[in-house]
């Protein structure tokens, strides 16, 4: 038999890591970060970092594993996630993956296309030209081009919108068309190696979501993200169009640092990315197969006890 292996996703702010470390009480799991801002050190606060206690209870692997100044890939988080799993999967144990960065996730179920590697040349031509005409602009080039990768990203996520086009510039192929190249060469899905159960948590409200984000930001503010913030610009190696600072929260702090957003305007900036943050995972959520919605309120609108959340997740497991 295939070994098991779970995954656990959801929007920001949703409850994941609770129930990650309520799982790992009742399962052998091993706890594997799906998390684009936690693999970076010294970025605790505004990325939502698992504590201490909370890691004592459940390790997490993949976490604090580069420093803002290195970039990380998905084919890197891929190759890092399967060795986790294969580690994890050996010892009799179930890998427990949980985040909610989805390209992570979709990389890992299905594998990634042979892409060309990164040049900083196109894509410093790139960010020229989207600061002088817009990245309305940039889509639009990219629409023209490649129109399947174009309706997938929107129009604000710059750093996929650059990468996106960046390799048809490179490679003279859209990114659309060597995905496609990949798909009908074949090659292992994660599906052929594990039985995966697919879960995703999230409340039925969007709002009850929403005020959690903003409750959740506050309190990051309070903790002290603005001078989390403030020690990485003192290094003095970092800059705003590295991936770490350009995580939510990160970025509009670092903003305000620089002058270029008002410190009444932090708040609310930081409540509305991280809005948009969610958006766009529950669009990646809702085309998303054999999915397992794990919903954190009664249809009646009463919040469900820790008890009954885990209960839930477990009959799914099961």
């Amino acid at each position: 038999m295939k070994p098991r292996a779970i995954f656990l996703m959801g929007p920001t702010a949703s409850g994941k890591t609770d129930l990650a470390i309520a799982l790992s009480q009742h399962l052998p799991i091993d706890v594997i970060s799906v998390d684009s801002a936690l693999v970076y050190k010294g970025m605790d606060i505004g990325s939502a970092k698992p504590s201490m206690e909370e890691q004592r209870q459940a390790p997490h692997q993949l976490i604090d594993i580069r420093d803002p100044s290195e970039p990380y890939s998905a084919a890197e988080f891929r190759a890092d996630a399967l060795a986790a799993m294969e580690v994890s999967a050996g010892a009799g144990r179930i890998p427990l993956l949980v985040g909610g960065t989805m390209l992570y996730f979709k990389a890992l179920l299905e594998g990634l296309a042979d892409m060309p590697k990164a040049s900083p040349e196109i894509r410093a031509a790139i960010a020229s030209e989207a600061e002088l005409k817009g990245w309305s602009a940039i889509h639009a080039e990219l629409m023209a081009v490649d129109p399947v990768m174009a309706e997938s990203i929107h129009p604000n996520h710059t750093q996929r919108l650059s990468r996106a086009l960046e390799v048809y510039r490179a490679s003279g192929q859209t990114m659309s068309a060597l995905r496609e190249i990949q798909a009908q060469t074949g090659g292992k899905l994660l599906s052929d190696e594990y039985n995966i159960c697919q879960i995703a948590i999230a409340p039925r409200d969007r709002g009850i979501l929403h005020r959690r984000i903003a409750k959740r930001f506050e309190l990051m503010l309070e903790q002290g993200l603005i001078q989390e913030v403030e020690g990485l610009r003192k290094r003095g190696d970092l800059h705003a169009d590295l991936p770490a600072i350009r995580a939510v929260g990160y970025r509009q702090v670092w903003e305000f640092l620089e002058g270029t957003l008002a410190e009444e305007e932090l708040l609310e900036r930081g409540i509305i990315a991280t809005r948009q943050l969610a958006k766009r995972q529950f669009t990646w959520l809702r085309g998303w197969s054999e999915l397992n919605w794990l919903f954190t309120e009664s249809e009646s609108g009463e919040a469900l006890e820790k008890q009954e959340i885990l209960t839930k997740a477990l009959n799914f497991i099961a």
